[in-house]
């Protein structure tokens, strides 16, 4: 019954508390309640006297099974107290009364005998039951019969020659208790109405029916309660299970066991991070797009051109610019001079997300969740489809807000000054050339003499300023316009990049959190179901 260095009952039983609290509403309802009813069992056992062992004697009518008690114990105390009514209520026999009336009270066993001689050295605290039959026609019978089997520390199960293949002895009991063989003896009784030779014939049967069950190394004895033959065996066995006082532990681990076979893996196969960080920023740049990252990026580029046209365009012309609408300011996404937006109180001026936003969100939302649930059996996905949907609903508007957050690059540049200082400089030298062609034209007719036009290289100066005016402004404006634009590319991308850090901030508290708690859960099951089957 030692299980050496296995994980202690205890810790196995914490284990087993941490699969049913983890496995509500992952695992099915009708094994939940078994995993509680267990566990308030194995609480209620482990409160009681561990020095006392319980053994139930079990079997179906006619097995002889009250006459083997009296058999057992050297008395009738079956038939010694006339109202016991033998056919639906247990029998108690206690060899030492003192700390086993807390473990009878709760084993709901009221017909008690005491003061009897020992049936063995060792059983000094054994308890004794003879149950009802677990083949009554009486509902309640078995109903008894089936609660002490889970209650009591060790089961006996009588059979007798005719009956020892019973079907309902076999797949509603033994084979119930596959994982109790350590605390569990099978007797064939009244085998004084088998000739001789046929008794082994009959224990190789009924050992073959045992494997069947799953209990294949189970002891099996043959008694007659009429002749007393095998009886002294029985009563030594029935003393090695109660002097090791092991049994109570060994038969709690059995329930561990069974129970934990029964409920099913999550299945969680081994899955390498950089996985889920690649589907992480998939589902982040989805997200962006759907929330209007590209287009909040383009129209920064689209701003800085505006913005750097107005400040380093021809002046003659750049002032037209001022009328074009800024693209950022239109978003309601570029911020006042000399003041600081709050993207929690001023809202974006961006059209809420159209249904193929939302489309895509979602799409994104539920691609990512069933990647992340694809290794787990089907209720664990339905738990992560659920923990996925559950931040859709707050999508739309944390992404308008994520976008709002978002530090865009709207600053200007360095070079615009120079571009415009050189742009002024490039009008004033037309404008003097163009005024003192004026003057050379219009002076004389007004008597006064036109003014000296000095030459350069044989060019007059009047056109060179003129020429070499126009020439620079649009020398100027073509290398700022070449120069914006690479800005401004430069710019639609780190503005695409801080839309997608806020976003991947939304999409991991949203969705990525969420799932992964699920996942994380799942783990922690999966650990525990491994610790309560150890």
């Amino acid at each position: 019954m030692s299980r050496g260095a296995a994980t202690p009952l205890g810790d196995r039983l914490d284990a087993l508390r941490t699969v049913r609290d983890l496995g509500d509403g992952r695992v099915q309802d009708a094994l939940l309640a078994d995993l509680d009813a267990l566990l308030v069992r194995a609480e209620g056992r482990r409160a009681l006297s561990g020095d006392h062992t319980v053994v139930g004697l079990f079997g179906a009518t006619g097995s002889g099974k009250s006459s083997l008690l009296n058999a057992i114990v050297g008395q009738e105390v079956a038939r010694s107290h006339v109202r016991r009514p033998t056919t639906s209520e247990p029998l108690a026999v206690v060899w030492e009364p003192t700390g086993a009336t807390a473990l009878l009270d709760w084993l709901e066993v009221r017909d008690r005998r005491t003061g009897l001689a020992t049936i063995d050295d060792r059983a000094d605290r054994l308890v004794l039951l003879d149950l009802p039959d677990f083949d009554s026609v009486e509902s309640a019978h078995r109903a008894v019969a089936e609660r002490l089997a889970a209650q009591v520390d060790a089961l006996v199960w009588v059979v007798d020659p005719q009956k020892y293949a019973d079907a309902v002895l076999h797949a509603d009991f033994l084979q119930r208790h596959s994982r109790h063989g350590a605390v569990t003896l099978v007797v064939l009784n009244q085998v004084d109405l088998l000739p001789a030779a046929d008794v082994p014939r009959v224990v190789e049967s009924l050992r073959g029916l045992l494997a069947a069950d799953g209990l294949g190394s189970v002891r099996i004895l043959t008694t007659s309660a009429a002749t007393g033959d095998g009886v002294a065996a029985l009563r030594s066995a029935i003393g090695e299970l109660a002097g090791s006082r092991a049994a109570a532990t060994a038969r709690l681990e059995a329930d561990v066991s069974a129970i934990a076979a029964r409920v099913p893996e999550p299945g969680i196969p081994p899955r390498p991070a950089a996985a889920d960080r690649s589907r992480e920023r998939a589902l982040a740049a989805e997200l962006a797009t759907a929330a209007g990252a590209d287009t909040v990026a383009s129209a920064v580029a689209a701003s800085y051109r505006k913005r750097s046209g107005q400040a380093t365009g021809w002046p003659l012309v750049s002032w037209l610019l001022h009328f074009r609408a800024d693209p950022l300011a239109r978003l309601g996404l570029r911020p006042t001079a000399g003041t600081k937006r709050d993207p929690e109180l001023h809202r974006s001026s961006m059209p809420a997300m159209n249904a193929g936003g939302q489309a895509r969100a979602s799409l994104a939302v539920r691609s990512f969740a069933e990647a992340a649930a694809e290794p787990f059996t089907e209720d664990w996905r339905a738990g992560i489809r659920d923990a996925a949907q559950s931040g859709l609903d707050e999508l739309p508007r944390s992404l308008d807000l994520a976008v709002s957050r978002a530090s865009l690059p709207t600053r200007g540049s360095w070079w615009w000054p120079v571009f415009g200082v050189l742009q002024w400089l490039s009008v004033l030298a037309a404008l003097a050339g163009v005024l003192w062609m004026l003057g050379i034209a219009f002076l004389p007719r007004f008597g006064l003499e036109a003014p000296a036009v000095p030459s350069v290289e044989g060019w007059p100066v009047t056109t060179l300023l003129v020429a070499g005016g126009v020439l620079l402004g649009i020398l100027l404006g073509l290398a700022s316009a070449a120069i914006s634009a690479a800005v401004a590319a430069d710019r639609r991308r780190r503005a695409r990049a801080a839309i997608v850090e806020q976003v991947t901030r939304v999409a991991r508290e949203l969705v990525v959190e969420p799932i992964a708690a699920e996942v994380d859960r799942a783990a922690r099951f999966s650990a525990a179901l491994g610790t309560a089957r150890t």
